[in-house]
């Protein structure tokens, strides 16, 4: 089983990554959307929080942990990897390789939520690996409650974004990192306000990539998913709009959800 979380219900699309890209797999969503904004929140929190979570889903069965979040793979992704051993996927490390091969100008721009854009991880990676790349960051606080609400085609959303992406405009970039799981439901009206010849890259596709590339080298870990199962959704409390998200994610409504009874004793 796999088991994924996020800070929301954000992580939803990488979930619909992870099932589209691997064969037959059962996933345990989790969501925590009674502490969310994670990307407003301390390193410490979310260190603390996302260490409880992880231990959750591997009482519930989870052979493999995917960091969904942003914020929670800058944050605390060393520190999953480091303290527990089972397999760990960030939703950072699979795409470095992605932005490298992408960009031909090698101007790189990258919008997340605040935390994950403070804690300069997509900067550090993409320039250990090439130190000629500049990377410009933007924070957008606001496209997360806007995909909340489910208004994603809206022409307030597109005012907003062009505002936040006017920077990197004028820096010219030629590659967009996507480093908030919610931002892909936004990625038409990003794409419309960036323009064609900027490459959108959405860290979910990666990931899931990565993820099926290790079941297909580990028959061990992927053969105790021979038969398919129900796949499981819970939240640390009753997610707004989730309906209309899910349907944005999938293509339909998710019906199996289940709440935490009580979310704060973890």
């Amino acid at each position: 089983m796999i088991g994924i979380f996020d800070s929301g219900v954000g992580g939803l699309t990488v979930a619909k990554e992870i099932l589209k890209n691997t064969n037959r797999q059962q996933i345990i969503y989790f969501g925590d959307t009674a502490r969310l904004p994670y990307g407003t929140k301390t390193p410490a929190f979310i260190r603390k929080i996302s260490r409880k979570i992880t231990k959750w889903l591997i009482k519930k069965g989870a052979e493999i942990i995917v960091i969904a979040c942003n914020t929670s793979s800058a944050l605390a992704g060393d520190t999953i990897k480091r303290e527990f051993k089972v397999p760990v996927f960030d939703v950072i490390n699979p795409s470095i390789k992605d932005v490298l091969q992408s960009t031909k100008n090698k101007k790189v721009g990258v919008i997340g939520t605040p935390a994950t854009i403070k804690s300069l991880q997509w900067q550090k990676k993409i320039k250990r690996k090439d130190k000629s790349i500049k990377v410009y960051s933007v924070s957008c606080p606001l496209f997360v409650p806007l995909v909340e609400e489910g208004w994603v085609d809206k022409k307030i959303t597109k005012a907003i974004a062009e505002d936040y992406l006017k920077p990197l405009k004028e820096k010219q970039i030629d590659v967009l990192v996507l480093a908030c799981t919610h931002y892909p439901l936004l990625k038409d009206t990003i794409r419309e306000v960036m323009g064609k010849k900027v490459k959108i890259i959405d860290p979910a596709k990666n990931l899931a990539k990565e993820i099926n590339l290790f079941l297909n080298k580990n028959q061990k870990s992927n053969s105790s998913f021979s038969q398919k199962k129900n796949n499981y959704f819970f939240f640390s409390d009753a997610p707004y709009n989730f309906e209309k998200i899910s349907k944005l994610c999938f293509g339909r409504k998710v019906k199996i959800i289940k709440k935490i009874e009580d979310p704060f004793s973890f």
